[in-house]
């Protein structure tokens, strides 16, 4: 008999790729979304699918379900959404991750938390480690993300002290690829979009600000290495692209792909954005055996053929 997994956050980028592969691993999955950000559009492939099953459902309402494994994928991802209800953001990633947690429990459950690099905030320490504790802005305008997830982590191993719960904790950092919202406001969206649609690209700052962009088919990998290891492996474990790319660069892969220069406008920097970011996998290469495969421009050209659909 397959495993019956709940996937919370199921109809979003991560949660729909998620989704995908374990359908395609042969698990039976459960869908949870309150479509608040995510889109049934994500799920259409999946609904012929009799082992899939999707439930409209907000986390932060107590859910009554079966299952063995639950992953904790729900919650807005980029700042425009995390940012646009700030409260709720902060409630999603404390009451929700609270809901899935005693689910997990009273089902005996493996459970695993989605977190993120933004646990670390705009970071001292270069490459991040799982062992750095993070510089963390608690009053700034992206504190209800950076600091809901973080509690959300401290909730779960809060649950293993006090239950054993069978728990795993990723930091994920940034990821980029087919059933991205086109409109979600991250560095990639944007600049695929307006290169698409011929405006000139909007460069935040100087562009010398750096992220580390992982494939989506990379990090799905990576995700279900770490719910098959070993339960001594709680994490957390960051999963990522080592490679860091300042923005400009980012610019220049997307004007070789597309064959065509890019302008640019420059704006002010957002408060409080990284102007580093780039994970230290070695833990995820030691244990998981796992690093991603898929260059950034292949996964362009990939995230580009997507989005095309979406330009008029």
């Amino acid at each position: 008999m397959s495993k019956k997994v709940l996937v919370t956050g199921a109809a979003g980028f991560l949660g729909s790729n998620l989704c995908k592969r374990l359908v395609a691993d042969g698990f039976d999955v459960t869908g949870v979304d309150n479509l608040y950000t995510g889109s049934l559009r994500n799920l259409e492939a999946l609904q012929t699918y009799p082992q899939f099953n999707f439930v409209q459902h907000d986390i932060i309402q107590p859910l009554n379900f079966t299952c063995d494994w639950l992953f904790n994928f729900a919650c807005p991802a980029s700042p425009p959404h995390y940012q646009k209800d700030p409260i709720f953001t902060a409630k999603t990633n404390f009451i929700g991750t609270l809901n899935m947690l005693e689910l997990a429990h009273k089902n005996n459950a493996r459970i695993m938390q989605a977190s993120t690099s933004e646990v670390y905030g705009n970071p001292l320490q270069h490459p991040q480690t799982e062992s750095y504790w993070g510089n963390v802005h608690t009053t700034g305008p992206r504190a209800c993300y950076d600091e809901g997830k973080r509690v959300a982590e401290s909730l779960f191993f809060d649950y293993k002290r006090m239950h054993n719960l069978d728990i795993k904790v990723i930091r994920i950092f940034n990821t980029y690829g087919p059933l991205m919202d086109p409109n979600d406001g991250r560095v990639i969206s944007n600049f695929i979009m307006q290169a698409l649609r011929g405006e000139p690209i909007t460069l935040y700052g100087t562009g010398e600000q750096t992220r580390s962009f992982c494939y989506v088919d990379d990090l799905i990998n990576g995700i279900m290495a770490m719910m098959h290891s070993d339960a001594s492996i709680t994490g957390p474990i960051n999963l990522g692209n080592p490679i860091e790319f300042t923005l400009k660069e980012l610019v220049e892969t997307l004007s070789t792909v597309l064959g065509k220069p890019l302008p640019l406008i420059t704006m002010p920097l957002p408060q409080d954005d990284p102007t580093r970011r780039q994970p230290d996998i070695t833990l995820a290469k030691q244990i998981l055996h796992w690093q991603p495969q898929v260059d950034l421009a292949t996964g362009l050209k990939h995230t580009i053929a997507y989005f095309r659909q979406f330009v008029s």
